[in-house]
């Protein structure tokens, strides 16, 4: 079971659908794989579909979706299709339309979620985070509230509380049903504040996971995030999920222990990112009361971005670590 939000999971699904049913022959197989996804964006073409149609929204969903996907898949390719231009369909993806279309169609946005996984060939089961219409909201420390996903990423050292509105929403039973039958349970990587946090806030999700026998990871960022995260380093990150999810204990964390090259680490910090969790920046063997896992997880590209395969290895490693 993953959870999380954004592109950080579904890098993570990438990975690990490698290993469903033991396809990558030697090694870690998986024979259940499902992810809990957050639904509290309200930019681009997720935004716009949910305030005209009133739809959960589903880009975050549809990149899960196709993360799971058959690569060659050329469904997989058509759902991440954004039309171009300035006109209604300008900067919509064809895959958050088939959603929105398909949840009219059928009443029931968990059941167009199901359907449209079962098109693309999908390697697991995704659940939204909750099928209420949720929005993220900030109460700063100034006293004042900011509200939208959108506008909460860019002000996250300024956050006193971070909340779902409104607060009683609830969780689909299924996804319960699936982090009780987990054997590894990941939290993250991702945005902190508006992709890992929304799905713990859904009320039930963090009692859910505590109450699990499974082996629960936090997977730390490779970078701070500009405006969200500045100068919060790993151990911080961890801090803040355990503030929010005091009954969340994990067993291993998950850190990436290859520093950047020189000029990434010039060209991010012109942005105002810079590098966190490698070897040295980290006091002791544990953060929180969680094991640090170190990898080698960086991709071979020119962004600083997980390597799919081996985020996956490392984080199926996990369960067979004392």
């Amino acid at each position: 079971m993953a959870i999380g939000g954004g592109t950080g999971l579904a890098t993570l699904l990438s990975g690990l659908k490698r290993f469903v049913d033991g396809r990558n022959g030697a090694g870690p197989s998986i024979s259940h794989l499902s992810a809990v996804v957050a639904v509290s964006d309200d930019g681009g073409s997720s935004g716009r579909l949910r305030d005209e149609l009133q739809v959960p929204p589903p880009g975050d969903i549809r990149n899960c979706m196709v993360a799971l996907s058959e690569d060659s898949n050329l469904l997989s390719q058509l759902f991440q299709y954004r039309f171009p231009g300035i006109g209604d369909l300008g900067g919509h993806s064809f895959g958050n339309l088939f959603l929105a279309a398909l949840s009219e169609v059928t009443g029931d946005f968990a059941e167009a979620v199901k359907l449209s996984s079962e098109i693309l060939a999908s390697k697991g089961h995704i659940y939204p985070a909750t099928l209420s219409d949720v929005r993220l909201a900030a109460e700063l420390v100034d006293g004042s509230t900011v509200r939208g996903e959108t506008q909460i990423g860019k002000i996250g050292g300024a956050i006193r509380r971070l909340y779902l509105e409104p607060e009683d929403c609830h969780p689909l039973p299924e996804a319960i049903a699936a982090i009780a039958e987990a054997d590894i349970i990941t939290v993250g990587p991702g945005s902190l504040y508006t992709s890992i946090l929304p799905p713990l806030l859904v009320r039930g999700f963090v009692d859910a996971i505590a109450a699990s026998p499974a082996i629960k990871i936090f997977v730390c960022n490779l970078m701070t995030q500009p405006g969200e995260t500045d100068g919060l380093s790993a151990r911080r990150h961890l801090e803040i999920v355990r503030e929010y999810a005091p009954a969340l204990q994990f067993d291993r964390v998950v850190v990436n222990s290859e520093p950047i090259t020189p000029a990434q680490a010039a060209i991010y910090e012109s942005e105002g990112s810079e590098q966190i969790g490698v070897h040295g920046s980290i006091s002791g063997d544990s953060i929180e009361g969680a094991k640090i896992v170190y990898g080698n997880l960086l991709d071979a590209g020119e962004k600083v971005r997980h390597d799919p395969f081996k985020l996956a290895e490392t984080v199926l490693s996990c369960e067979q670590r004392p």
